[in-house]
């Protein structure tokens, strides 16, 4: 049996004809269980009635919370896995383009002995722009569209396997000999593309199956496979990039489309819905009461894109998860060769340490979301974190080389200051303004706003390590002012909302109490 808790109806209180003071009076039925509420009449007390549950609605009770968790488990495996495959380019930069002066003179007698031993047509730094910058310029174009309108688990999977072969074929140029830059070029934009199934489809999934709740603290740890797939990603790569820098992203492509396989056999997207009839006074079956994802309700129609957009708060915080990113993204694929050419480490020490970059984001997106949590505020968290983030950035480039105990300090502060507004927008702010009230709870429209939001924000992700790529030529320093204006001008975007008391609760940002009580409602 279950024992849910029903309230006394209103029949149950009963209006007296007594003046009390300037006020009417109200009188309890006589009753143990009516209460008085001082002045005002009596409150409705729960009242604890068993109610007997069929042993195949139990069952379904509990498949469906196993299939919560498993669902949880499989979108965090999957997304890591995509970030785990994009990984390797930043580790395999220096290795395409090492220093060749500083590895003795030419064997071949050649006349420039600064690119000798480049991977060719790697052989200068600039070339390597055009293929990473389509990864993430592309995924604008049609991220979120498809996914509402495609079977997911065929959309999802189909996109882990096809990212796997384009990824696992970069790589086979190493063994194939080919030294063609459109080959390399061609494979990432087709790896960009199918790359930008991963994100729409985890939170279409995850909205499916989960309601409302506290999304910071949750989310922040869920987002936690973005940081866990570089780290995995960096480990992996840097086993080979010394010795056949090809595996580095044969295995990584492996390790995908092997998720997206396990993704098609086991991923159920959809909710385990009951069409058990009501069993309470309210019409309220015992999945509804239990929070079921999903109601048996006619299939909601997916919002349009301009009807996202006129959701306030999206174009505001697409743009300042643009500028987000564009750090982020800039320290995702630029940081081994920083490490490289300031450091003077190895390549693979370097992309060890770059890990630590994304424990920093772990933590800090977890941090992100208590704290947004606690205090209610979601846009103050994002304002602080990035006001926090410049100084640090500029600290590290002045002193985060001085010594490998302060690299690794800075390395984790400055991940956690980066990463957790950038972690904090893609999940729980998104799900806010995605479960607007006007949306009605529609999970096409949550799908809908987190595209454009992760869509805007990969523009920033495609600028932040072109850029860095144009402006490393004339010095690191450069490179860092760049992004320490970028964050600024995130910080600036964010203050708009947070400047704005009406649209936050318009928002509906805060804690569920502080929700409650601006809306009046119990």
């Amino acid at each position: 049996t279950v024992v849910p808790l029903i309230l006394l109806p209103a029949s149950f209180l009963q209006k007296g004809g007594e003046e009390h003071g300037k006020h009417q009076g109200w009188k309890c039925p006589s009753h143990p269980l009516c209460q008085w509420g001082g002045d005002r009449p009596p409150i409705p007390v729960p009242i604890p009635v068993p109610i007997p549950v069929s042993p195949s609605l139990t069952s379904l009770l509990t498949l469906s919370r196993s299939y919560r968790g498993l669902t949880l488990v499989l979108t965090f495996l999957c997304y890591t896995s995509y970030h785990l495959s994009r990984k390797p380019i930043s580790i395999v930069k220096s290795q395409l383009h090492p220093n060749c002066s500083a590895l003795g003179p030419n064997p071949h007698n050649d006349s420039n002995s600064s690119t000798w031993c480049s991977w060719a047509p790697f052989a200068r730094c600039d070339d390597t722009s055009p293929v990473t910058g389509p990864i993430h310029a592309l995924t604008c174009l049609h991220s979120g569209i498809f996914g509402e309108r495609l079977p997911l688990r065929y959309y999802l999977s189909g996109g882990m396997v096809l990212s796997g072969l384009f990824t696992a074929l970069f790589g086979l140029g190493y063994f194939w000999n080919i030294h063609v830059l459109w080959y390399f070029i061609i494979m990432q934009v087709c790896n960009g593309l199918v790359q930008t199934t991963g994100w729409p489809s985890v939170v279409a999934c995850v909205g499916n199956w989960f309601g409302k709740g506290k999304r910071g603290l949750i989310m922040g740890i869920w987002n936690s496979h973005t940081s866990v797939g570089n780290i995995l990603g960096s480990l992996i790569a840097g086993v080979w990039v010394s010795s056949a820098w090809g595996l580095s992203f044969i295995v990584p492509g492996i390790i995908i489309a092997a998720m997206g396989i396990i993704c098609f056999f086991f991923l159920d997207p959809e909710a385990v819905t009951s069409n058990e009839g009501p069993l309470s006074t309210s019409g309220q079956s015992s999945t509804d009461r239990l929070d079921s994802p999903k109601e048996a309700a006619e299939e909601p129609e997916a919002i349009s894109f301009l009807g996202a957009l006129r959701i306030p708060g999206v174009v505001e915080f697409s743009l300042c998860l643009l500028f987000a990113k564009l750090v982020s993204y800039t320290f995702l694929y630029w940081l081994p060769l920083y490490i490289v050419n300031v450091a003077h480490f190895g390549a693979k020490k370097a992309g060890d340490l770059s890990t630590l970059f994304d424990v920093g984001g772990i933590l800090g997106g977890i941090f992100a979301g208590l704290i947004s949590d606690y205090t209610g505020g979601r846009a103050t968290t994002c304002c602080v974190m990035l006001i926090l983030a410049a100084p640090v950035l500029f600290l590290y480039n002045h002193v985060g080389q001085n010594g490998i105990g302060t690299s690794i300090a800075m390395l984790i502060v400055c991940g956690a200051l980066v990463n957790g507004p950038y972690a904090l927008i893609t999940t729980a702010v998104s799900a806010d303004l995605g479960t607007h009230e006007s949306l009605k709870g529609n999970a096409k429209a949550l799908s809908t706003v987190t595209a454009i939001i992760d869509g805007t924000g990969s523009i920033g992700a495609a600028l932040g390590p072109l850029l860095a790529g144009l402006i490393s030529p004339t010095g690191w320093n450069n490179v860092f002012y760049m992004l320490i204006a970028a964050d600024v001008l995130a910080c600036l975007v964010g203050l708009e909302q947070l400047c704005s008391g009406a649209r936050l609760r318009e928002l509906g940002w805060g804690s569920l109490e502080k929700r409650r009580l601006l809306k009046g409602t119990p």
